[in-house]
Formats: C-alpha cells, structure tokens, sequence
C-alpha cells in the first residue's frame, strides 16, 4: 500500500498549514489497527490535506497511495478514505483557471486513472464501503453503458437500504451527466418511486425525480410522500438511526455527533424539498405534513429544514410557522431547541407562534438569561425570539432580566424590534448606563447594549448619562472606539433635544478619529453645515470606514455639500464596492447627476444584492427624483426568492430581516413616487 511513499519529498510539499511533511504518519495512520488512530488520521486529512475542499500539491502526491489503501481488504474503515477521495477527485471538475485550477483538474484526473477500483469497490462485503463507492462510479468510470448497466446489477442485488439510497442518488447523477443515456436510469428511478419497494427507497427516488425529471413525478406527489414517510417512520426501529463516537474527540467524530438522530430521514426529504425547488404550494405542503407527523423526529428534521426554505423564499409562511411554534410544548428537548432556533431568526415573521413563545418565557424563568464561559451573557432562545417578533409581552421580561446583576450583550438589538412597546424599559437603561464605570475592564460589555437599546428608543433625558460615559473614557480603555462611537450615534439619534449640551462635545470629536460620525451626529442636532462640511470633505482622504461613514454624512447635507463634489465623484472609482455605493449615493443627492450615479448603483443592485437596502435608502431620499432606478424596485418586489439567498446556500440570520425591510422599503418608495 506505501511503497514509494518515502520516495516522495513531503518536506518540499504544502498543504492548508505548511510543509507536508507530517502526511506519511497521516497516510499510515488510515491503515492501523487501532480505531481511535485510524479517525484521528482521516481528521487530519480533512483538516489539512484536504482543508475545506480545497486541493494542494500534497493532496495530488496522495492520491496513489489513497486508491491503494481503499483497495486493500486489510484496511478497516475504508469507506472514509473513499468518500474522501471522492470529494478530491470531484473538485476536479470545476476547471477553474490559475494554479489552482489546475491543481483540482490534476486531482480529477488522478483520481479517475483509477476509477476501476470504484467497480470492485462497489460489490465489497461492507455495505458503509458500497455506499461511498456508488458515487465514484459515476463521477471517474467514463463509460456510461457500463456504469449504468454497473448500477442495474447493483440495484438488483442490493439489499441495504443505505446502499440503495446512495445507489438513488448515482442514478440521477448518471441522468445529469450522461443525458444522451439518461432513458434507462430515469425507468430505474421511476420504477424505485413505485410498489412494492420500501416506503424510504421510494421517498429517495421521488426527490430524485424531482430534481433530474419532474415530468416522471405523480401529480399527488406531496400526498403520497407523507403517506410514504409516515410508514417509514413508523418502522423505524428504535436507537437504529442514533450515531455513537467512542473513539477520539476529533473533526469528524464532532461533526457526526451533530447530525439529525435519523439523518436518512432528513436527508431525503431536503432532497425532495430541493428538487421541488420553487413549487412553494407543493413545498408548503409537504412541510405541513412533515410538522404535524406522530413522530418528533420527523417534525424535528421539518422544523431544522424549515429555515432553508424561509431564508431562501418570500411567501406566507403564517401556517408553517404556527405549526414550528406548536412544538414548543414538546417534550424532546431536541425538538424544542430546534424550534426556538428556527424562530429566533424569523423576527416579526415569528408572530404567528409569539403565543406559545410567551407561554415558554413564562413557564422557564431559567431560559431568560444563556450564560457563557467568556464574555457577556446573552438573552436566551425563547426570549430573544419574542421580542425580536416584536410582541409586547416581552417588555416584561426585560425588565425583569435589566434588574439583574449581568446585562445581556444582545439586549440593545433586541429591544429596537419592540418599537414603542419597549419605552418602559428606558429609566431602567438610564439607570444601569450610568452605574457603568468608564474606566473599567468590561465597560465595553457594560455600555454598548444600553448605548444600542437607548438609541433605538431614542431615549433624549439619557444625554446626561450618555456624556458622562463619553467624558470619562480613558485613552486605553479596550474597544474605546466603538463605545465612542455607540454614544455618538445615541446623541445622533436624540437629535436636537439637548443641543447645549450636547453640541460642545460633539464639536471636540471633530479632531479626532471619530470626526466622519461626530460630525453627522452635530449636522443632526444642530443643522450648522459651515462646521461640519470642511471636516467630512477632509474625511474622503482617509481610510475607507472613515470615507464611507463621511459619504453618508454627506450625502443628507444634501446640495449644501457640493464643496465635496469632487471627492465624492474620485470614491466612485474606489476598489472598495461600499465606498463606490456611498458615494455615488452621496453624489446623486447632493448634485442631482442621475446621469452619473445611476449606472454605478444599478451595478451594484445586479452583482451584489446585500447592497439592496443601501441603494433604497437612497432612492427613498430621493423622491421622486430617483425613478431611474425604481425599475429595480418593481422587480424586487416581483421577485419569489429573498435578495441575500442563492440555491447554494450561505445564509445569514439577518437575511429574513433584511429582506423584510427591503421589501417595505421598496413599497414605500414607490408608493410616494
């Protein structure tokens, strides 16, 4: 199996973390005898031979000795190492240019010089080995009359469901790659989705179907798919699905551990989720079937594959949701957690279980508060979820957490989704602002919550206690910028109520670090446009946070700001793409030269959706002035899929929110156009 391993220079070789030279010890690791040493070995490969996909010299040298370890039947555990050169191999196929590129190309082809190690593989007496071979068949044996008579056979003599689930998933690989041959595989698949097979089998072929041939899919497809999971469900053994990792705490033993308990189970119907694509009705559907099953594995795996489909689509999602906060009641702690989870991101598309998250924060006083092991607390599940879905029943609660010794760090974002349901809250955020000592280790943890939850009540009788802080913070006080700059945004958004006292020391911040945001805070209170214009023009030169925040400034002095023009007009050709945004907003509002900031933010509308909500708010300062844009506009709100998603994934707990308030934006804007 190593002959000629000590042939090879390791030491010249590099992979994710330098020279390669520890690789032999990893190689020989996957053949030992010892279970724990041969996870051990298959976590370092993953962790650096073949770090996050990614494909180094090292990886190629390896590839020789990896066929030989999966075709060797003294080597125990080798269905890893052959998913592991499966997914070596399969980055092959990208064919991107450059030196990389090149290095995936090179492993595509190495791996497929030995594909004919897939066609045993495919027949050894250990089904885990099967199961990983089946893939490899496809992806490196470039003869599709025999890879596909190849899986007929094993389809015909295979009798573990695992095996016969992958054996599923090679035949609608076979169907994308081969589709001048796709005629046999697709009687194969449609065949599998029928009587008298088991109920998880034909689960595995109509998601399939749907996603390689959905004009071969039953029209009741969602009926008959509950129908089908529930007989699955119902002869699941009990524990056969549960994953024990006796061996070391390595990468991939973590990971397994972190799989749903029935993971066949979730995986197929993700597939058919995926494959339905974006048929909501029917996905809709079929997720209420999954959410009001008899078996809370089945609604847990649902609830978990819930948050895709709200991330990555817009529609009604009232009946799911209300079902999500049914589940609250479990039991199973497991499902229980998954649904705070889910609904904790939702924000005010939560409301329709705020019922039963109220009933949770009132029967579990212990779930307030989650505390860490560094850092601050923060608030917990079930309570962070109700206030971000804006229900007034969690005013409260916070009250009752500000009177606590520890204020959670997430509390200040929290409470500015409450809107005016939460002004009983700001004496208690005074209070506690002003025991915050300026010059203590945690002042940073102590003050920017309250600094957060204040501004976004724009609490104006906080002034005093907001200048105490800014007053008394001493020059090395860790993150002293961002608790400068929280105070400031505070007396921004306090506008004008206090201007003697605040205007003094917002004036003293124009010769610092913090000018661009001082300088916005001071045209807010007191609308002096001869103080602040020459400091944000000087701004433009400095570095890029400083340039975008004085762009913003900026742009809401509006045509009193054409000293600016030409700074503002030499940002537009920044490599920094919100640099290029802010100020070409900045230049549309101040000169009204639609001719030149139009084309710079339409680009930017197109190729990089996060900078949607930016652009709106500039078209919403425009008026009526920015209809050459609101076209966008009109598609966005047209469009069924969120502005942050793509099919890939990627998502952010921010993306229901943000898209959200990008949706009531562009109805505002075009509702006052």
């Amino acid at each position: 199996m190593f002959t000629g391993i000590d042939e090879v220079d390791w030491a010249s070789l590099r992979h994710a973390y330098g020279s390669a030279e520890d690789v032999p010890g990893l190689l020989r690791g996957l053949a030992s005898a010892d279970p724990a040493e041969r996870e051990t070995a298959l976590d370092g490969m993953y962790g650096a031979v073949h770090h996050q996909g990614d494909v180094y010299d090292s990886t190629l040298a390896c590839v020789p000795f990896l066929l030989a370890l999966v075709a060797s039947g003294e080597v125990a555990d080798r269905a890893g190492i052959v998913e592991l050169l499966v997914s070596i191999g399969t980055q092959g196929a990208s064919r991107e240019d450059g030196a990389e590129g090149r290095l995936r190309t090179r492993a595509g082809v190495g791996v497929r010089a030995g594909a004919e190690v897939f066609v045993r593989l495919a027949g050894d007496a250990d089904p885990s080995v099967r199961r990983a071979a089946a893939a490899g068949l496809v992806r490196f044996l470039d003869e599709p009359a025999r890879v596909l008579a190849l899986l007929r056979e094993r389809c015909a003599l295979e009798r573990d469901d695992r095996v016969l689930h992958a054996l599923t998933e090679s035949l609608a690989l076979f169907v994308r790659r081969y589709p001048g041959h796709a005629a046999g595989a697709l009687e194969l698949l449609t065949a599998q989705s029928t009587a008298p097979h088991d109920p998880g089998l034909r689960l595995a072929a109509l998601g399939q179907l749907a996603g390689c041939a959905p004009d071969r899919l039953p029209p009741d497809v969602v009926a008959v798919s509950i129908v089908l999971l529930r007989e699955r469900s119902a002869r699941r053994s009990l524990g056969r699905h549960g994953v024990g990792c006796p061996h070391a705490d390595t990468l991939a033993s973590r990971l397994r551990r972190l799989r749903p308990s029935d993971e066949e189970g979730s995986q197929l119907l993700r597939t058919l989720h995926r494959g339905l694509g974006d048929r909501l009705d029917e996905r809709t559907a079929l997720l209420k079937g999954q959410l009001t099953s008899p078996d809370a594995v089945d609604r847990c795996n649902a609830v978990w594959m819930s948050a895709g489909l709200f991330r990555e689509w817009r529609g009604d999602w009232s009946e799911p949701v209300t079902l999500i906060g049914a589940q609250l009641a479990a039991e199973e702690s497991r499902l229980r957690d998954a649904a705070v989870s889910v609904l904790e991101d939702l924000f005010g598309l939560a409301a329709p279980a705020a019922d039963d998250l109220a009933a949770l924060v009132a029967s579990r006083p212990e779930l307030w508060v989650r505390h860490r092991e560094r850092g601050a607390p923060a608030l917990g599940g079930p309570l962070k979820a109700l206030a971000r879905s804006g229900d007034a029943r969690a005013t409260p609660v916070l009250a009752q957490v500000l009177a606590g010794p520890d204020v959670p760090a997430d509390l200040g974002r929290v409470i500015g989704h409450l809107g005016p349901g939460a002004a009983p809250l700001a004496p208690a955020l005074r209070r506690r602002l002003g025991e915050v000592v300026p010059d203590s280790a945690g002042a940073f943890e102590g003050a920017v919550p309250l600094l957060s939850a204040l501004t976004a009540l724009g609490d104006a009788e906080a002034v005093p206690e907001v200048l105490r802080l800014l007053r008394n913070l001493p020059v090395r006080l860790p993150l002293r910028d961002a608790v400068t700059e929280a105070a400031v945004r505070a007396l921004e958004a306090f506008g004008s109520a206090a201007p003697s006292l605040v205007i003094p020391v917002l004036r003293e911040l124009l010769g610092t670090e913090h000018a661009a945001v001082a300088a916005g805070a001071l045209w807010s209170v007191e609308g002096d446009a001869s103080v602040v214009l020459p400091v944000l023009t000087g701004e433009l030169a400095d570095g890029a946070p400083r340039r975008r925040a004085a762009a913003a400034a900026l742009a809401r002095l509006g045509p009193k700001a054409g000293a600016a023009l030409p700074g503002l007009r030499r940002m537009v050709l920044a490599e920094d793409l919100w640099e290029r945004v802010s100020a070409a907003g900045a230049v549309w509002r101040i000169s009204g030269d639609a001719e030149f900031a139009a084309p710079v933010l339409r680009t930017a509308w197109a190729d990089h959706p996060r900078t949607r909500l930016t652009v709106t708010a500039c078209l919403a300062a425009l008026g009526p002035a920015g209809a050459p844009l609101h076209d966008l506009l009109r598609a966005e709100l047209a469009a069924r899929r969120r502005h942050p998603a793509s099919p890939s994934g990627g998502y952010g707990s921010h993306d229901v929110l943000d898209d959200e308030r990008l949706l009531r934006a562009c109805e505002e804007v075009l509702g006052g156009a």
